[in-house]
């Protein structure tokens, strides 16, 4: 059974940083896209960044500049690592994985979640 697993999360003031990890374990044969998406209060959960197994990645526009996803393939880890951190990147971030399928899927279909973790930048 595939599992994500998120840690990181935390308060800090606007304009620190903070780094995600995402940690995945399971049976795993195919790689198609990983990613971390996040969900503030009252709002619909929305995609922050994701990285495809040759490297490539893709930012929403709001955190271009500021986030960096990544991925170590040997520790089978996920990051995001978040600098200038804004009060309006609160929010729960959740790593998804779109594992184990062939063909690969859509561009937004993912079929592994981590519980959350959540991130609180004060003013």
């Amino acid at each position: 059974q595939v599992m994500l697993v998120e840690s990181g999360g935390g308060s800090v003031q606007a304009g620190g940083s903070l780094k995600l990890s995402c940690h995945t374990s399971g049976y795993i044969y195919t790689t198609c896209r990983m990613a971390w998406y996040r969900q503030a209060p009252g709002k619909e959960r929305e995609l922050v960044a994701h990285i495809n197994p040759n490297g490539v990645t893709t930012y929403r526009s709001s955190v271009s500049g500021r986030f960096t996803i990544s991925q170590d393939s040997v520790k089978n880890t996920l990051y995001l690592q978040m600098n200038s951190l804004k009060t309006e990147d609160t929010a729960v971030y959740y790593c998804a994985a779109a594992l184990n399928r062939s063909p690969c899927p859509g561009p937004q279909e993912y079929n592994y979640w981590g519980q959350g973790t959540q991130v609180t930048v004060a003013s």
